[in-house]
């Protein structure tokens, strides 16, 4: 690497930590969020003329901010290992291509939409919170299915029993799924509730197990395995940290401090 060269990916270096730099490209993915919301309005063309030209203004932004990025990176094969920095390559390079005017325009402004993501792959914390709920959608996965077993069982139940008092909600066991969920997001299910009881007085007690089941106890698993997930995604953040700027870490310590207290115990011996 020559010295020109060098000195650039240096520049672009202290460029990317600048936080005023960070801040512009942040405000500019909202500036592109808030020029889809306006297309969608009834603009004169005058006015969506010249959106067009801010919106590829705001292409370019995009365009040297990960060429950036890019040369900033020391080894540029490491730049495509990370799955956000292809998605805001293929984002970028999809908004260069000129398709408003042709039968490909639909995907056009489907892709520009989808630059508001790229605020997540900008921010840290939004990145780390992503990343969080795709490690814990396995754990939670598994939730889906416990719950989904639960709502079977008692969507069967209710389309046994209450079939014939309100058809429209208990017709069959895929319309007495959607009444459950309506009754879990407690959308009105106190009136599900009376309607039902009018018949089967007992039948409070159909309705309150089952939101213990699923708005209390299931709900409530799902947020621990997504906070544990971030938690360990923080611990793991900070362990990479410590290694970086050269401080031992939690495990290196303590097998220090092992090695010591046994050669004290062989002092004490002698």
């Amino acid at each position: 690497m020559n010295t020109k060269t060098e000195s650039l990916q240096n520049f672009f270096v202290r460029l990317m930590a600048n936080k005023l730099f960070e801040t512009f490209v942040v405000s500019v993915i909202i500036v592109s969020a808030l020029v889809v919301g306006v297309k969608t309005y009834d603009i004169s063309p005058n006015v969506l003329q010249a959106l067009a030209i801010f919106d590829w203004v705001i292409t370019f932004i995009f365009l040297f901010e990960i060429s950036v990025r890019f040369v900033a990176e020391p080894n540029k094969w490491k730049f495509f290992n990370k799955a956000w920095n292809i998605f805001d390559t293929l984002i970028v390079v999809v908004s260069l291509i000129p398709i408003e005017n042709s039968d490909m325009a639909l995907l056009g402004r489907l892709i520009r939409i989808f630059r508001v993501l790229r605020m997540v792959s900008i921010i840290p914390e939004l990145r780390m919170l992503l990343n969080s709920l795709a490690k814990a959608l396995p754990q939670l996965g598994y939730v889906m299915l416990l719950m989904f077993i639960i709502f079977y069982i008692y969507a069967a139940i209710g389309s046994t029993l209450f079939q014939d008092i309100n058809p429209v909600l208990w017709g069959d066991i895929s319309i007495s799924l959607l009444t459950l969920f309506r009754v879990m997001t407690f959308e009105d299910w106190t009136d599900v509730m009376y309607e039902t009881m009018e018949v089967y007085p007992l039948s409070w007690f159909y309705y309150l197990t089952f939101i213990f089941f699923t708005a209390f106890a299931f709900l409530n698993m799902i947020i621990g395995i997504v906070v544990n997930v971030l938690e360990e995604e923080h611990a793991l953040e900070r362990a990479e940290e410590a290694e970086a700027s050269g401080e031992p870490s939690l495990g290196e310590l303590r097998d220090e401090i092992l090695s010591l207290k046994e050669a004290v115990q062989k002092i004490n011996r002698h």
